[in-house]
This record gives structure tokens, C-alpha cells and sequence, in this order.
């Protein structure tokens, strides 16, 4: 069996992933650190992730708007714990005109120098606390449901394209309500959004759960994570849900008059999921052949390949292929049309098959003279590319008997590498570490590919925390979030050796 990529997963995860993402034709250096490039078809991804996510957002009654790129240094410094969180990672604008430096270059001129310096925006609280507050006046103002589609920056000093970068593509909704439980009904409504929309759309299972005290977003009283594991065992985070209290509130000024007539502060929310999401695609579900998109995300779901010879018989097969593509498209799978191409570029239909394999595209078909002939099409599935004999799986077929079923197959592909993720996870994840030695020895650099550890947590804080993470830290792992489900849990916290009262997930991650 002869794999498309050069490296496979087994020998170099980490080059894997970075082949996968210019084999596929996903993104590209920009010649700005930690930038990219997002091609066709890894934005196209994202436009499917984008274009679904909205409809979820839609439906929750949230409106989208957008705001500055640009923030006043000054917002941030009324939310002291906020500006500390993202202080290191902070882009900033002082000035704002270039001069011949009589060198040859440019440099910023002195005489243009802001008043106020500008950031780039990390994340929209702060400039959405201020609209709100002028938004704001009465209960009858309430919730306010807003969301953005938008870029930020977060100036990192190690990236990794998709995964972490200075520049990525994220929706942020932003949300004020009138008490705490109808701000914490929406923090739960969001993360159970993200919960759906990567297992039922992007087929990765999750975690859904609160993240411990250290790990909270800047300024938030709490935290709520989706965690999906990558094969190589780390763990993702994968969307976050926020709940902040009044602090943002009282800063920006946010406050409504109730029903009795009194001023109070709203509670506000932030959630938010970014283009980070198709990194996590690429890790769950890519093999040693490039990546294989789940239907529901992917641009293309059915790709024609026409075998044109460059004679007279090529017009017959053309005609042959648009038919079936338009039949194709004239269906409907997992609530849509389906999108089909037909790809009548010059070259060789075994090498455009395997540029297509690279991109994970969930049904090939590859069509010949005489398969128009006789009225068959020859298919393969992404996610089954190989027979036994090592040899690529195409599967020849009646026309129309693959028409009728081509929906049912792709729903059967989507519902299939949710199911693979999901039995890899589990078997990824060990119950029987009952002590700090079995622990380091579980996550031990002979182990290459670990996997998460469930342990029972005694949820301590403050000092008691900083004394776990540290722990923790010194064996390069992380606490990712207390699942949801609410599974019973019994003896002591191996951690602290005070009584367990619910469980955590400790993993390596990105």
C-alpha cells in the first residue's frame, strides 16, 4: 500500500499535520509570522463551518453586527484582570503615517503620533461593553443577544498554522442579561451549540464541561470548554463559553433599570469558536493519504473525474458526466443540496484523484468512455480508500443505482468518522491511574502517544490549585474541563488526597 504523504501520522504527527495542510492545499505561509495564507479550500472549509454555526446562532434569536478592529488602549485599562490576561499577546498602534527615512525605507513619523494608542483587537468585550451600555437603558432592553464574524490578534511566539496564530478568523457572541441565571442559561445554550455542532457537523466527539478556576478567560467567574482529542492523544480545546459576571458590566457601565424602577448591572456571556476548529479536523480525522472532510463541512462532497482521452469519444463522456453531476446536485443529503463537481481540467484523472484524495473529498468517481457506454460510474469513498490487497477500493456501479443511494452514502460517511473518533477516543482515555507515580509512568516519553488520564477532582483553589498545576506542569500536562454528565465519583483526588467530588480529564494539548 503505497500512502499519498511522505511522513505518515506514526512516524512524525507534527510534520504529518503540516503536510497534510500544503498537500491539500489548505493555507500557506503569509511572510508575516504566525499569518496565513487560507486557500480555497481550507476557507471553504470554513465557510461551511461558518454558514452552519450561523444558522445554530441564528436560531438562538442572537443578532449578528460587527464592531472596530481597532480598540482604545484606554477600554482595556478600566478591566484590570482582562488587559493582564492578554497584555503579552496585545498588538498596538501608535502611530499612524510613514516617512521617508532618506535611507530607502519607511519608518512611523513623529509628528503622527497618536493620541491614544489603538489594539488590534484580541477579543471584543471591552468595545461591546461600551455600545451596550448606550444600548442598554431597561429590562425591556433585555437579554441582548449579539454576535460578530470577524479576525483578532493575539501576538504568539509559537504558532501553528490553524492551531495557534497571531491572526486567526472567529465568531464572538457577546450577551447581557438581567440576572445570573438567564446569563448562565445562555453560557450552557452555547456551549451545548458547540457540543452539537462538532459532533453532529465536523463528526469530533467532544467533552463538554467547566474549565478549572486557573483556566478561566480573563475576568470570567467561569469557564466552559468542548475538549476533543487529536489521534496523537492531545487534547484541543475546541470552543469556549463564558460566563463574566457584573465585572465587565460594572466597568463598561452596563446597567438597566428594573422593573421597580432601581439601577443594576447586567451579567454579560462571551463564547466563541474559531478557524482553530479545521486544525482539529485535520488532526481527527486526516490519514497517511491528507485529509478526509466530513460531508457535512466539506466544498466539494462528490468530485467527477472524466478520463478525456483528447479525441472525438470526449464530448459523449462530458455530456455523460454533466448529467450525472447535475442529477447529483438536483439531491438533497444531510439537509442540503449536494455540492458536486465536475472537474474537466487537463491532466491525467488518476493524478487529479489523488490531488482530490489529499483534500479529503468524500466521494471520487472516476468515469470512463466506456463506463458512459454502458451507463455505470466507478466510486470511492475517502474514508474506506484501500481494499485488503492494498489497492484503491473503487467500486463499480450501476448509474442509477448510485444515484439513488448517494445521499445515503454520504450520511453513512459523516456518521462513520464520527463513530471511528469516537471508539479511538474512548480507547484513548485511561480510568486506572490511582496515584502520582502511575501517572508520570502513563505519560512517560516511551509512551509516545498517550491519550487523557480521567481522574476523580477535589476542585481545590486558590494556593491548593497553584500547587497541582505546578505538579502538573513539571510533566507537561493540563486539567481540560469536569464533563457535564455528572457521573458519579468516589474516593480521594489523587492530586491533593482530599475527597473527589467530581471528575476532571488531565492530557497534553495544543
Amino acid at each position: 500500500m503505497k500512502h499519498a504523504l511522505s511522513v505518515t501520522r506514526q512516524q512524525d504527527f507534527a510534520a504529518w499535520y503540516q503536510e497534510v495542510i500544503a498537500e491539500a492545499e489548505m493555507a500557506e505561509e503569509s511572510g508575516v509570522r504566525g499569518c496565513m495564507v487560507i486557500r480555497p479550500w481550507g476557507y471553504g472549509i470554513w465557510e461551511r463551518i461558518q454558514k452552519l454555526m450561523d444558522a445554530r446562532i441564528k436560531a438562538a434569536g442572537v443578532d449578528n453586527c460587527y464592531f472596530p478592529l481597532f480598540i482604545p488602549l484606554s477600554y482595556f485599562a478600566k478591566e484590570a484582570e482582562h488587559v493582564e490576561g492578554f497584555a503579552k499577546e496585545m498588538a498596538v498602534v501608535t502611530h499612524h503615517r510613514l516617512i521617508q527615512d532618506g535611507k530607502g525605507g519607511l519608518v512611523p513619523d513623529p509628528e503622527a503620533k497618536l493620541e491614544e494608542p489603538l489594539i488590534v483587537r484580541p477579543t471584543s468585550e471591552t468595545v461591546i461593553g461600551q455600545a451596550m451600555a448606550r444600548w442598554i437603558q431597561s429590562w425591556r432592553d433585555l437579554p441582548m443577544l449579539t454576535n460578530q464574524w470577524a479576525n483578532v490578534v493575539r501576538w504568539e511566539m509559537r504558532t501553528r498554522m490553524f492551531l495557534r496564530t497571531s491572526e486567526f478568523l472567529w465568531q464572538e457572541g457577546h450577551t447581557a442579561h438581567a440576572d445570573k441565571p438567564d446569563a448562565m442559561a445562555e453560557t450552557l445554550r452555547a456551549l451545548e451549540m458547540y457540543r452539537a455542532h462538532a459532533e453532529q457537523e465536523l463528526a469530533m466527539p467532544v467533552f463538554a464541561g467547566e474549565k478549572p478556576e486557573n483556566e478561566r478567560f480573563p475576568g470570567a467567574f467561569a469557564t466552559y470548554s468542548i475538549e476533543a482529542m487529536m489521534q496523537d492523544g492531545k487534547a484541543l480545546q475546541a470552543g469556549t463559553s463564558h460566563y463574566l459576571g457584573t465585572g465587565f458590566a460594572e466597568a463598561a457601565g452596563i446597567r438597566y433599570q428594573d422593573k421597580d424602577g432601581q439601577q443594576a448591572l447586567c451579567h454579560t456571556t462571551s463564547w466563541g469558536v474559531s478557524t482553530r476548529l479545521i486544525g482539529g479536523v485535520i488532526m481527527v480525522h486526516g490519514d497517511d493519504d491528507g485529509l478526509r472532510v466530513p460531508p457535512a463541512i466539506a466544498p466539494h462532497q462528490v468530485v467527477i473525474l472524466p478520463m478525456l482521452r483528447d479525441d472525438l469519444g470526449d464530448e459523449a463522456l462530458l455530456a455523460y458526466c454533466e448529467a450525472l453531476r447535475a442529477a447529483l446536485a438536483g439531491q438533497n443529503a444531510l439537509g442540503e443540496p449536494i455540492r458536486v463537481l465536475l472537474d474537466k481540467r487537463a491532466g491525467k484523472a488518476t493524478q487529479k484523484r489523488w490531488g482530490w484524495v489529499k483534500k479529503g473529498v468524500p466521494l471520487i468517481l472516476e468515469i470512463g468512455g466506456r463506463d458512459a457506454a454502458g451507463g455505470q460510474v466507478s466510486v470511492v469513498r475517502r474514508d474506506r480508500l484501500y481494499r485488503d490487497d492494498g489497492k484503491v477500493n473503487f467500486v463499480g456501479q450501476d448509474r442509477d443505482q448510485f444515484l439513488a443511494q448517494a445521499a445515503a452514502e454520504l450520511t453513512d460517511i459523516q456518521s462513520s468518522l464520527l463513530g471511528e473518533a469516537t471508539q479511538r477516543r474512548d480507547a484513548q482515555i485511561s480510568r486506572d491511574v490511582s496515584d502520582m507515580a502511575g501517572l508520570e509512568a502513563y505519560f512517560a516519553e516511551s509512551n509516545r502517544y498517550p491519550g487523557w488520564v480521567e481522574l476523580g477532582w477535589s476542585r481545590p483553589t486558590g494556593a491548593a490549585l497553584d500547587a497541582v498545576v505546578q505538579k502538573l506542569k513539571t510533566l507537561k500536562l493540563t486539567i481540560r474541563n469536569t464533563p457535564m454528565d455528572g457521573a458519579a465519583v468516589s474516593g480521594t483526588c489523587l492530586l491533593t488526597g482530599a475527597p473527589a467530588v467530581e471528575r476532571i480529564y488531565v492530557a497534553r494539548a495544543y
